[in-house]
């Protein structure tokens, strides 16, 4: 698994500074892990990141390469509340096998096991593309770029974001989208025959219909325009065809 970083958020406003900037509701730490967005003012992605109660601090779990600059943007929104960012040496372990003492379920989708939060990381070599790919399950820099909005990528069918927690950093633009009829595009599974490197635009003959990304058995994850798919599409060398819905 890609790296993760873990930074600290202490003092008496942690909850309520990070409520009024994320997609999802604090609240739910009481249950466990918090899988939630920061979005821009424009509702588009910045980054997806874990929140675990622990004491009298918030975890808070991203990977590696939006670490950086998902510090410096809380640092910024920080103000003059009653906040403490700091790094941590806790590491993340993960796992779909029997989870240890201690171990957390993942909240987007119960195949994706466990996390642990302590002094070792890792995971116990579970193919997660091929979980997600059978899930329609995103990940950070893949699937998940500054132009994406998190209802087309399945955050509320992944419970990473909540419509009745109040205001937050792009709550606006979400919630419009949420009360469109259908939404046009979005994350969704296709057949695959061949292969083609992430990031490879989808053809339905000379129009481009969406991107194709990750890809496990004959299957593979894609950003889709719906109206504009058909049953024979290219990726590349690859071929695609519409998977269910």
């Amino acid at each position: 698994m890609s790296k993760r970083i873990i930074i600290e958020v202490a003092g008496a406003d942690r909850e309520t500074f990070l409520q009024n900037l994320v997609s999802n509701d604090l609240g739910r730490l009481r249950e466990g892990l918090v899988h939630t967005a920061l979005l821009t003012p424009q509702g588009k992605y910045l980054a997806d990141f874990f929140l675990k109660a622990e004491g009298e601090r918030i975890l808070l779990d991203v990977t590696e390469g939006l670490a950086p600059g998902l510090f410096q943007r809380l640092s910024m929104y920080r103000l003059r509340s009653d906040v403490q960012l700091a790094p941590s040496a806790i590491q993340v372990r993960r796992g779909t096998g029997p989870a240890p003492e201690g171990a957390l379920p993942d909240p987007r989708h119960p195949a994706l096991g466990w996390r642990l939060y302590g002094a070792e990381g890792g995971d116990d070599g579970t193919d997660w593309d091929a979980i997600r790919v059978e899930h329609v399950i995103p990940e950070t820099g893949i699937e998940l770029s500054p132009e994406t909005y998190i209802l087309e990528a399945g955050f509320e069918r992944l419970a990473g974001v909540d419509f009745r927690k109040g205001c937050y950093v792009g709550q606006e633009v979400t919630a419009r989208m949420k009360h469109k009829t259908e939404l046009r595009k979005g994350l969704a599974q296709v057949l695959v025959e061949g292969a083609a490197p992430a990031g490879t635009p989808i053809l339905a003959g000379e129009r481009e219909v969406g991107t194709l990304y990750t890809q496990s058995g004959g299957r593979g994850l894609a950003h889709l325009r719906f109206d504009w798919a058909v049953p024979d599409m290219t990726a590349g060398p690859a071929r695609v065809s519409p998977g269910p819905r």
